[in-house]
Parts: C-alpha cells; sequence; structure tokens
C-alpha cells in the first residue's frame, strides 16, 4: 500500500498548500467519530434508510446497466481523475458533486434521490460502476472533511474478489450492505471478477464541534466554488449534449 507522500494530491490540495493539511490534522483531532480507515455505520442513523431503499435503487439502477454505454467514464466527467482510470471502465452517473446537483439524473432516478436526501450533509452522490477486472490504484480523497459512504448495490458472486482497502485495511461489499470510510487515507479498489461492481457511492460532512465544523464548512463551500467542480459539471452537460445530438 502506499503512503499518502507518495500519491500525487488531487488538485484541490495541490490549489490550498499547506494550509488544508493543517486543518485536517485538526479534523482528525476533534472528530467526536474519531479518525480510523472504516467506521460502524451504526453511528451513521441514516444508513439503515438507505439500506431498506436498497430493492428501489437497485430497480432504477437496472435501466442503466442494460446499456453501459450510456454512462460516461469517470475521466470524461473530471479530468482529474485521468491518473486513476483512462479506459471507460469505471463509470460514473452523478446526482450530486461537491454541493452541485445533476437535475437530469435525479429526475430519472426518483426513489434514489429522495433516499439521498435523507443523508444529512451530503455533497456528493453517484452510481459507481466497475466493469469486469478493472482496479483503481492507491489514491486519496480530497479533504478529510468529509466522510465516504458506499452502498453496495451489485455485488459479483464471488464477493472476495471485489474489494476495496483503506490504509491497508481490506474490506468487501455486500448487496444491500455498508460502508462507511475516511477516504482521505490512501485507499484502492478492485473488482477482479468477470462481473460488474456497483455501489451508490456518497461523501458527506463529517461531523465536528464547534467552531471546527465552522471551518469545515468554509474549506467545502470553497471546494464547491472551485474550477475542479465546476468543470466536472460542465464537462457532464458537453456529454451529455454530444449523445443527444448523435442519437438525432
Amino acid at each position: 500500500m502506499a503512503q499518502l507522500d507518495e500519491v500525487d494530491p488531487p488538485r484541490t490540495l495541490q490549489m490550498a498548500g499547506g494550509i488544508i493539511r493543517h486543518i485536517e490534522a485538526l479534523i482528525a483531532r476533534t472528530s467526536p467519530v474519531g479518525d480510523s480507515h472504516f467506521f460502524d455505520p451504526a453511528l451513521f442513523p441514516w444508513t439503515s434508510v438507505l439500506e431498506a431503499a436498497h430493492p428501489d435503487i437497485v430497480r432504477e439502477l437496472a435501466a442503466l446497466t442494460a446499456n453501459l454505454d450510456e454512462v460516461p467514464g469517470f475521466e470524461v466527467i473530471s479530468t482529474d481523475q485521468e491518473k486513476l482510470t483512462n479506459d471507460g471502465r469505471w463509470k460514473t452517473y452523478f446526482f450530486r458533486g461537491y454541493g452541485v446537483d445533476f437535475p437530469d439524473n435525479c429526475q430519472a432516478c426518483p426513489r434514489t434521490w429522495a433516499a439521498l436526501r435523507k443523508i444529512p450533509r451530503m455533497t456528493t452522490a453517484f452510481f459507481s460502476i466497475l466493469e469486469p477486472m478493472k482496479r483503481i490504484p492507491p489514491h486519496r480523497g480530497p479533504y478529510k472533511g468529509v466522510l465516504r459512504y458506499h452502498l453496495g448495490l451489485v455485488v459479483p458472486r464471488a464477493a472476495e474478489n471485489a474489494w476495496l482497502d483503506v490504509g491497508g485495511e481490506r474490506r468487501h461489499w455486500r448487496a444491500g450492505g455498508s460502508l462507511v470510510f475516511d477516504d482521505s487515507f490512501v485507499h484502492s479498489a478492485g473488482n477482479d471478477t468477470d462481473e460488474i461492481r456497483v455501489v451508490l457511492f456518497v461523501d458527506f460532512v463529517r461531523p465536528l464541534p464547534f467552531p471546527v465544523s465552522l471551518l469545515n464548512q468554509l474549506v467545502i463551500g470553497l471546494i464547491s466554488r472551485s474550477p475542479y467542480v465546476r468543470e466536472a459539471k460542465q464537462n457532464y452537460d458537453d456529454w451529455r449534449a454530444r449523445r443527444r445530438e448523435g442519437a438525432r
């Protein structure tokens, strides 16, 4: 497993320099849920609501997985992901990206969007699809002020061969099951099977005491207004427009 200083930081961290690092250290010291690789989903009561919505979400997902050509690769939406994936086999269907909503997708999956709106302080949400034999290399997330949630939606039959590794600690997805982790630790993922793996991928604001929570909200707000985020929404809109034009 790569160490943090061996992994290039995301553009959000590169732009802010060392300031974000100091804020992240403060977050690690003060967060009431602690500072670990994985967290007990029971710490976040809304996870049971998402698990209960699993059948409805899977039904809406089925229309997408039936035609994966209509789902863009992550690098198409966010060019910052090209260092992680460049073959179109990590596909993403966004509902929200750092506070910026994708209305067409929300309307196309109303039950999924209704369930997502029950997550307090959600910043990002999308279907994350790993095609067969796809791996995501070691990397770290943009910012420690959010935690990451995965709801297993489509899990290969050989579930032990589809994995998430955070800081050297490996877990496996389960259909209808929740994983909560801190993506600011170096992590990687792999689908070493001949089937697709799909999760509902969510970032939400990390619980913090005042006034650290206020500082955290300020940083998240700045990230949401950064070119990093705005570019991704524009890239998606452009991709969608090209697909519609090609269908005529």
